[in-house]
């Protein structure tokens, strides 16, 4: 665990002591903001339109109108934010030409994985717990609910994982991070779309393409609902991607 611990430290450190981390974080806390803010006016003018007509205080589900749809917009988000933190995850490492002492210290592929896909999941983590102060404001002024929020803050949290671990596995097959951060928003973007292709195609296959969406898994999340064959889907793809990103060093270990 020390080598693990090791790696992720010196990657963490990476991301933090350069622009990278900040603008990141600040693009995304930006681009959440404005949709959070645009759901709460909208909110607040239904809810003061309804209270006008029927002459008195209404019951509105907050959970329902306002904080469902923004973590359904987040979760889009995502998808276009995560090739930004991936990118030079193994990219960089290649470029630079410390792959190779990588490679050839003592450090086993999967400690080098790890702590790559830890450090690089506890800045995705960061990016999307700021935004966690948006439901504190809520929590405080429109009593929602409390556990449909950690359900989707869960299902954000997981389908992240899954997601870093797609774009590491990407950044690991070229040195150029701007290839990296194409190649891992075209998988994405695959996996998302992939879903509505399901809508045009038979039942069997329809339903196959509705399955490996990843962002059709997220719904039951953002209703508060926790369902083990998501969790599993999401689990599931990030240990594949893992193990994926293992064979393409070990390829890359025996080309060298």
């Amino acid at each position: 665990m020390s080598n693990v611990y090791s790696i992720f430290k010196r990657d963490l450190k990476g991301y933090f002591s350069s622009p990278i981390a900040y603008v990141v974080i600040g693009l995304f806390l930006i681009v959440t903001g404005i949709f959070f803010y645009l759901l709460l006016s909208s909110f607040l003018q239904y809810s003061y339109a309804v209270m006008m007509q029927r002459q008195g205080q209404v019951a509105v589900n907050v959970n329902l109108m306002m904080i469902r749809p923004f973590l359904l917009n987040m979760s889009v988000i995502v998808l276009f934010v995560i090739p930004m933190i991936t990118m030079r995850s193994f990219s960089e490492e290649k470029k630079s030409g410390t792959m190779e002492l990588l490679l050839t210290s003592p450090l086993t592929n999967w400690q080098i994985i790890l702590g790559k896909f830890f450090a690089t999941y506890l800045l995705y983590f960061t990016m999307v717990g700021v935004t966690f102060l948006f439901m504190v404001f809520l929590l405080i002024w429109g009593k929602p609910a409390f556990w449909p929020i950690v359900m989707g803050y869960l299902g954000i949290l997981l389908m992240g994982a899954a997601l870093v671990a797609l774009g590491n596995f990407i950044s690991s097959l070229t040195e150029n991070q701007i290839v990296a951060a194409v190649g891992t928003f075209g998988a994405t973007m695959l996996l998302w779309v992939i879903g509505f292709a399901g809508d045009f195609t038979g039942k069997i296959l329809g339903e196959l393409f509705k399955y490996l969406s990843i962002v059709n898994h997220f719904e039951d999340f953002s209703k508060g609902v926790f369902d083990t064959g998501h969790f599993v889907y999401y689990l599931s793809l990030a240990f594949l991607m893992l193990f994926l990103t293992y064979q393409s060093i070990e390829s890359a270990k025996w080309r060298g």
